[in-house]
């Protein structure tokens, strides 16, 4: 125990925590690594802002001695030496006072691809490998960082056990067909040929398009359940709210029966992540964005909303044929029965609610076939939450607990029962009234960060004909 002690270590300060700690007098000397964002140059002193990524704002440092300032490069990684003081320039409270400095990694200004000039938004798509390194999508990774921790804290509070769950799966969840099938690698050219080669698991594999069924197994003994893991889906949809990689969060309950208790789960869950990532929230929405004024104004609405709107599927079609036939604007002409498609998403949200609204009681031939049939037959007791400006960003619904109805359901859909035999087991020992919801992580950051594109929303994206790193 005395050994591993003695060998245990510390990080230095943050930049964050450097500016965020009082100055003791008199000042003690600090150590910086970090990145040269800039350098300013005069005749007797230099200036320089670094920057380690930990906050929005870099660190000012001071060379009184120019020279000091010789060999620095934006974009350049150093190593600072001085004493950490009031600044009594405007614009930051604290500055870093150079004695020593320490080229760790040179920088060519000539060829280093991420200038301090405006950079498109695709160039750097090209660059993702360097883009976190521009204030926009430095911000955006710890607006993710953030999230993630105000979710974590939210469902740790209301009784919720964070749990794993398979990225390999064995069934369509969704049963829209839009899977990735995984299989081993061929073998060397030089190998003999091989017939048709047996399946690695003995059935087909793919990568997951949710964890929901799994959680469904996991909230049948450990009452309520969540996970926030990648998901995988092989649509070649090129709209700025799509992903063919991408995070969920999605949570699973038992001992619920009503819909609109889901949809006050996941109302009270987001209010809850604003509270919290608000001071993270705001480097996003500088002026440099155009749709900051405007997502400000939303998120502000949503905070203070003490109810967010409920509108049932067959009101809300109602409301896009009146408006429908009064404008004739919609290119896909709404009716009772068919999905709803972006456009009338987007008129709900924007237009009749001006808000957040969930849209509740679909027809069951339009959603999946876990969803609990509503006592009229014809509608599934589910929601979708629409946001302004962005449509859709999470579904969920009661899930179906009654064996009979949820076996004439896989019928229905074409599903082999013996493949959900697991499933329908669910419901035949100790089954109970449960549900949940799902939710995409990108568009969440997308919604908070007034960011336009699911593509500037993550680190590395894929989607498809796009895969560089």
């Amino acid at each position: 125990m005395l050994l591993r002690r003695s060998l245990s270590t510390s990080f230095p300060p943050t930049i964050r925590q450097l500016l965020s700690t009082h100055i003791p007098a008199p000042a003690s000397p600090v150590n910086v690594t970090g990145w040269i964002k800039s350098v300013r140059r005069q005749k007797n002193v230099a200036f320089a802002v670094i920057s380690d990524g930990s906050s929005d704002k870099g660190l000012q440092a001071v060379f009184a001695q120019a020279d000091l300032a010789k060999g620095l490069e934006n974009g350049a990684s150093v190593r600072l030496a001085g004493l950490l003081t009031e600044s009594p320039g405007v614009g930051q409270d604290k500055e870093l006072r150079v004695d020593s400095v320490k080229v760790l990694g040179d920088c060519d200004p000539a060829t280093y691809p991420i200038q301090k000039q405006s950079l498109s938004v695709e160039y750097l798509r090209e660059h993702s490998h360097l883009r976190t390194r521009t204030d926009a999508t430095a911000a955006m990774i710890r607006l993710r960082d953030n999230a993630l921790r105000a979710l974590h804290s939210h469902f740790e509070n209301e009784g919720f056990c964070y749990v794993h769950t398979p990225l390999l799966t064995s069934s369509d969840c969704e049963g829209a067909g839009e899977t990735f099938r995984i299989a081993p690698s061929p073998p060397p050219s030089s190998a003999p040929p091989s017939t048709s080669p047996p399946e690695f698991f003995g059935r087909a594999a793919y990568l997951t398009v949710s964890s929901q069924l799994h959680l469904e197994a996991l909230a049948s003994a450990i009452s309520r359940v969540y996970t926030i893991s990648p998901c995988f889906r092989a649509e070649r949809s090129q709209t700025n709210r799509h992903l063919s990689e991408f995070w969920m969060l999605e949570a699973e309950w038992a001992f619920t029966n009503s819909i609109n208790d889901v949809c006050g789960v996941v109302e009270a869950t987001l209010k809850d992540l604003l509270d919290r990532t608000w001071d993270a929230i705001l480097p996003l929405l500088s002026k440099n964005n155009p749709r900051s004024d405007t997502t400000a104004r939303q998120l502000e609405i949503a905070r203070s909303t003490p109810n967010w709107m409920r509108i049932s599927y067959g009101d809300a079609v109602t409301e896009l044929e009146k408006y429908h036939q009064a404008t004739r604007e919609f290119k896909f002409e709404p009716a009772w029965g068919r999905a709803l498609q972006s456009e009338h998403e987007r008129w709900l949200a924007d237009k009749l609610v001006g808000g957040p609204v969930f849209v509740t009681d679909y027809p069951a031939a339009l959603k999946p076939f876990y969803m609990r049939v509503n006592d009229d037959g014809k509608t599934v007791a589910c929601f979708d939450l629409l946001i302004p400006q962005l449509g859709e960003l999470a579904g969920g619904s009661l899930r179906e607990e009654r064996p009979d109805l949820l076996a004439a359901a896989l019928d229905r859909h074409g599903l082999h029962r013996e493949e959900y035999n697991w499933y329908l087991d669910l419901r035949r020992y100790g089954g109970a009234p449960h549900g949940g919801f799902g939710l995409g992580f990108e568009r969440l950051i997308s919604w908070i960060g007034g960011i336009e594109n699911v593509r500037e929303c993550i680190a590395m994206p894929r989607w498809a004909g796009r895969m560089l790193l």
